[in-house]
C-alpha cells in the first residue's frame, strides 16, 4: 500500500455518492484491514484507480471502493482492476463475489455480475458472481 496515493483517493471517493467527504484516515484504515488493495497507474506513474476487497479469501469477496478517476473513465481501467481481483490466486476458491453500485451495472455485467433481487428497490442495487453454480 506504499504506492497508493491516498491524497487523490481521498478526491475521488470525496466526491462519489456513496462516501461524500470521507476522510482520508478512513480510507487508509479500510485499506489496512481489507484483504486486497488495487490501484491502477499510468504509465507515468501517477495513480488513475483504486479498488478494494472484503473476503475470508475461501468463499465470499465484496468489491468496494472501485473508483476511477474522472479522465480515466471509459477506457477498461475499473473492469481491468475487477478481472485483476477476480483472478488473483489468493482469491482462486472464492465463489460468491458481491458488489453494489448505482451507475456502473455494465461494467460488471461484462465480467459476469447479475443483478441480486431487491424488494426494497434502493437506487442503488446489488449484484452477484457466482463462480461454479449455474444462475437461478
Amino acid at each position: 500500500m506504499d504506492t497508493m496515493d491516498f491524497s487523490a483517493v481521498r478526491g475521488w471517493l470525496a466526491r462519489s455518492y456513496w462516501t461524500p467527504g470521507i476522510e482520508r484516515a478512513v480510507i487508509e484504515r479500510a485499506a489496512a484491514n481489507s484483504a486486497l488493495v488495487i490501484g491502477a497507474f499510468a504509465a507515468g506513474g501517477e495513480q488513475i484507480g483504486f479498488m478494494r476487497v472484503v473476503s475470508d479469501k475461501v468463499r465470499f469477496a465484496y468489491l468496494c471502493d472501485v473508483i476511477v478517476d474522472e479522465a480515466w473513465r471509459g477506457h477498461g481501467v475499473g473492469r481491468a482492476m475487477v478481472t485483476h481481483a477476480l483472478d488473483h490466486p489468493e482469491f482462486a476458491t472464492v465463489r460468491t463475489w458481491t458488489l453494489a453500485t448505482r451507475d456502473a451495472h455494465g461494467v460488471y455485467a461484462a465480467l459476469g455480475f447479475k443483478p441480486m433481487s431487491d424488494p426494497e428497490s434502493r437506487p442503488q442495487s446489488w449484484m452477484v458472481l457466482r463462480r461454479g453454480e449455474q444462475w437461478r
